[in-house]
């Protein structure tokens, strides 16, 4: 059993240092064309060494989030013009509030694009283990008080991964899986406010109510209406 084990991965210190980096272009607290502070001051302000520094903005650069230029400096790109695939990945593990408006506004639409599909097309294929386990997840929200709010969180990312379990399309599950942590982060704040459960709750209901009945139009009513109204409040959250 013993030779099974593998050492214990730490975050390393560059990992660290490119995580506090992306973290203020993610938030938008350092625009696009705007420099960063020489590499310095960058590794003073962050307790680490000038090369450990320069090595994380490399790793910046290749994905698309900064460059860096001779004589000149390290300058922020447009990520939405010169982000690789590096960088949404650094972005569906991104777990911090404080995402950049343009791309909470992206996320959000995407998730609408996504989950709708999802949504009709696990009305159309669920089949009845996959029914029983939408019920399960309503049946303890039902056991849930509006003050338990990483249960709450859990139990709503697994009923919109169920969704894409019973879509029947391998890309959705992946891509739901992916989003996770940003996902779990953001309904974090969106729960915190106990008044939106109870409407959430009947939301699900409602929508488990027409996967049950096979009924593509009615869920897909519903899983709109799950993700407006959950879109104006976590919207009115964040800017308070």
């Amino acid at each position: 059993m013993l030779e099974a084990l593998k050492p214990v991965r730490v975050e390393s210190t560059k990992d660290a240092c490119i995580a506090s980096l992306e973290a203020l272009i993610l938030s938008g607290k350092v625009k696009a064309g705007e420099k960063l502070a020489p590499e310095r001051e960058l590794a003073l302000r962050l307790g680490v060494s000038r090369p450990v520094v320069h090595e994380a903005l490399v790793d910046l650069a290749a994905k698309g989030l900064v460059e860096i230029i001779p004589r000149v400096g390290t300058v922020v790109n447009d990520y939405l013009k010169n982000g690789s695939l590096c960088l949404l990945m650094s972005l569906v593990n991104y777990q911090k509030q404080d995402l950049d408006p343009k791309i909470l506004d992206g996320l959000l639409n995407m998730r609408k694009l996504f989950e709708t599909e999802t949504a009709r097309l696990a009305a159309a294929n669920r089949t009845m283990e996959q029914l029983e386990g939408f019920f399960s997840v309503i049946f303890e929200e039902s056991q849930t008080e509006p003050g338990e709010t990483a249960k709450i969180v859990a139990l709503d990312f697994d009923l919109h991964l169920r969704l894409a379990l019973a879509s029947s399309n391998v890309l959705y599950t992946l891509l739901m899986n992916s989003f996770k942590p940003v996902y779990t982060t953001l309904s974090a704040v969106f729960f915190s406010d106990e008044n939106v459960v109870p409407t959430v709750f009947d939301f699900h209901r409602k929508l488990v109510s027409a996967i049950a009945d096979q009924n593509e139009d009615i869920a897909m009513e519903v899983i709109k209406d799950i993700l407006a109204h959950g879109e104006d409040w976590l919207k009115t959250l964040l800017k308070t």
